[in-house]
């Protein structure tokens, strides 16, 4: 197990489904079905990951861009080459 991969995202709230739709600016971009209102989107977007990556949802870290669309976010257990894998960006 490795200790955890940090990834670039862009985060489009309010989308009719929460789904990856590829990359944009060099980042993972997913659209959440959630508002950006009181952290909500923040939330979708942890659990869509942690559901994605096959981790408990508490290895799943906002570390910068909690406010923002672009966010860094630490993905605990995988590998950044795991979950570009999950992700099929390879």
């Amino acid at each position: 197990m490795t200790g955890g991969a940090g990834i670039s995202v862009h985060v489009q709230p309010r989308a009719s489904r929460t789904e990856c739709v590829g990359i944009h600016g060099g980042a993972l971009k997913i659209r959440v079905a959630a508002p950006p209102a009181d952290g909500a989107a923040n939330d979708e977007l942890c659990r869509f990951l942690a559901r994605q990556c096959d981790v408990p949802l508490s290895a799943i870290q906002i570390l910068t861009g909690a406010g923002s669309r672009q966010k860094r976010v630490l993905v605990r257990g995988r590998s950044v080459e795991q979950v570009r894998k999950r992700f099929q960006l390879e």
